[in-house]
């Protein structure tokens, strides 16, 4: 006979219940997931300039837009909420890449027709594929008036080869816009390959960094996400000095933010607690030490908002 699992005295309704915390605190839905929804994304002055930039630049077919970030700084996250400001404007049509990693021109120049979904044959060689893209270019931006969009995520991982092929795709163009709106976001390592090539440095249109949030942002951050996450209640979930813990720890990461403050409304509801106070949040950052996962601070200080 099978062993049965081992249980640590809790009802099945005990364990359900805890399982879906955020319920149990007045919530909706889960606040603090480290997912790129736009629905939970929270425009600190950084990050909304970038966003209002951003628009700008497609909407004026400029080309070429690049934000660096250190990794947890929520790039990924304004490029959705980017879609999201837009998708319902009529003319636009975006695609993304997520994984910029390719072995050689072709295989690059592959990618970018499927992801356009254009029809390739299997023999097609490069200035075949490149042809192809051109005339897809001309077809929907030209012709059509559509705002091509082109989203490249992880970019730190373009290859010379491939930020060549990206300069050769910024040459398509008519005499008053780009016909292709590239926007690649890369972490900070991506700075010196782009500034290395300088007929691609002298095609950016657009250039941010994005850097963690203050303390006041981080405060900002969680009520937004809470109230994002149908919290009502006058009560404040988060104390002022638990909110001091998270940023002395996080350093302003927005990731970081996110993953503590989860573990943090998880110990509530294990421990029957219904605000997370400067204890709990010591607590939990000790253990992440004890632990070995210790989070040291990676980005440089706030001047380095220039590229």
């Amino acid at each position: 006979m099978a062993e049965k699992p081992a249980t640590t005295g809790l009802s099945t309704v005990s364990i359900i219940r805890r399982m879906s915390y955020y319920k149990v605190l007045g919530l909706e839905v889960e606040p603090f997931s480290t997912s790129p929804d736009p629905m939970f994304f929270y425009e600190s002055g950084g990050h909304k300039l970038a966003l209002t930039n951003l628009i700008i630049e497609l909407r004026l077919r400029r080309g070429l837009s690049v934000i660096l970030g250190d990794v947890g700084t929520g790039k990924t996250t304004l490029g959705r909420k980017l879609i999201q400001a837009l998708s319902l404007r009529e003319g636009f049509v975006f695609h993304i890449i997520l994984d910029p990693t390719y072995e050689d021109e072709r295989a690059f120049f592959s990618s970018l027709a499927r992801t356009f979904g254009i029809t390739i044959p299997a023999d097609s060689n490069v200035s075949e594929i490149k042809e192809s893209i051109q005339d897809f270019l001309f077809q929907k931006a030209g012709k059509e008036n559509k705002t091509v969009v082109l989203i490249i995520d992880e970019a730190q991982k373009l290859s010379e080869i491939s930020l060549e092929v990206l300069r050769v795709l910024l040459n398509y163009e008519t005499n008053s816009a780009k016909l292709l709106q590239l926007i690649i976001l890369g972490q900070l390592e991506l700075h010196a390959k782009i500034v290395n090539i300088p007929n691609l440095i002298d095609r950016v249109s657009f250039k941010y960094t994005l850097n963690p949030f203050d303390q006041d942002e981080i405060t900002e951050m969680i009520n937004f996400r809470l109230r994002q996450a149908g919290y009502k209640l006058n009560r404040s979930l988060f104390t002022e000095d638990a909110v001091k813990e998270i940023y002395r720890y996080s350093h302003g990461y927005p990731r970081q933010v996110a993953l503590l403050c989860h573990k943090a409304l998880k110990n509530l509801v294990m421990n029957n607690k219904m605000v997370v106070d400067n204890r709990i949040m010591k607590e939990i950052v000790d253990e992440e030490a004890r632990n070995g996962w210790h989070f040291s601070e990676r980005i440089m200080s706030p001047q380095r908002r220039t590229f």
